[in-house]
């Protein structure tokens, strides 16, 4: 069996094969296109083939498949991956040939490759998500443009803002400054409205953001961008590594018998870490009797290290009962609903 290493990027991939003993049969720079990977590739014997997790490897991989190679997307922060190539000098060229030889030595650690319904999901996440930063910029430069006046917008959601500005009375100039502005917002709301009844419509029809919508506070953004992130719960080993995996946990270092841990890692998904601390945010302000527990478990902790450290720990608890909601198959009950139905057995 041949070992094929390809160091992909956007335009042009770099391409090392080698032999079953080891020696490099070819090194060739071609473009990342189908076309020009099967040109090089489906006439070849079926091969073992690594290249990096990104952006473009997924579908890289599903066209090398579909030529009959067995396909491995790898983990790039594994360093044993690249223990071959110099520290000093690093070309695309060494890379594939790095990658190559991991894939000969097995010297790799598999990424997840998210399934098709999960990618989809965060692809509407993502669509979502750029609409309501376009927004909220658009928000802050009106309001300050207005305080230059010594004018106010009241306070209220993001949906009600062009209302708001509508209701002050503004100067002819600065009304003609906004303008634009206004006219573009009321737009992205429609398009923001549209983007939520989408994903309200998956929370309907996917039996795992439907089972995590019945906890407090969490919605179908917020339980579709938990479930695309998981996707698989099993490929956990339990409720802190997906903690962890989501960058909800203190960075370490330490060494002998020092032990310094400072502030949560923040790796992984950026979007589900967000909308989790806005989840533990509303937990605490949100005061209903089937989240008093956890409400009162943050409130300990705000008295002994403050409301941040807090809402964070909260957001990293949230985690885990998600986590175990989708591995069980379970919905959300309260300690005391809980108790009620082990007395009811």
């Amino acid at each position: 069996m041949e070992y094929i290493g390809i160091d992909v990027h956007k335009r042009d991939s770099q391409v090392c094969i080698l032999g079953e003993g080891g020696e490099v049969v070819l090194e060739q720079r071609i473009r990342t296109q189908r076309e020009r990977l099967g040109e090089l590739l489906s006439k070849r014997p079926k091969a073992r083939v690594l290249l990096e997790a990104s952006t473009e490897s997924e579908w890289v991989a599903r066209c090398l498949e579909e030529l009959g190679h067995e396909v491995v997307v790898a983990d790039p922060n594994f360093a044993p991956m690249y223990a071959t190539r110099s520290r000093r000098v690093k070309t695309d060229k060494r890379d594939a040939r790095s990658l190559a030889e991991a894939c000969k030595l097995g010297a790799y650690r598999p990424a997840h490759r998210t399934s098709d319904a999960k990618r989809h999901m965060r692809a509407q996440l993502a669509v979502r998500e750029a609409l309501v930063r376009t927004r909220t910029r658009y928000i802050s430069l009106v309001s300050a443009l207005v305080r230059h006046e010594g004018l106010r917008i009241a306070d209220g959601e993001a949906e009600s803002f062009v209302k708001r500005v509508a209701a002050l009375s503004l100067p002819g100039r600065l009304m003609a400054q906004v303008a634009p502005l206004l006219s573009l917002m009321q737009h992205l709301n429609e398009q923001i409205a549209f983007m939520n009844g989408v994903l309200e419509r998956v929370a309907q029809k996917d039996e795992q953001v439907s089972r995590l919508c019945t906890v407090p506070q969490v919605g179908p953004v917020t339980a579709c961008a938990f479930v695309s992130a998981v996707d698989e719960p099993a490929r956990f080993s339990g409720p802190h590594q997906v903690e962890a995996y989501l960058g909800l946990v203190p960075g370490e270092k330490s060494s002998g018998e020092k032990q310094h841990r400072g502030p949560i890692t923040k790796t992984g998904n950026s979007r589900v870490r967000w909308l989790l601390i806005q989840a533990a945010l509303s937990l605490l302000r949100v005061k209903r009797p089937e989240t008093a527990h956890l409400r009162e478990w943050a409130e300990k902790i705000a008295a002994r290290r403050g409301k941040k450290i807090a809402v964070v720990a909260l957001a990293r608890r949230l985690a885990g009962i998600l986590f175990a909601m989708m591995r069980d198959g379970t919905q959300y009950r309260p300690p005391q609903a809980q108790e009620e139905a082990k007395e009811a057995a």
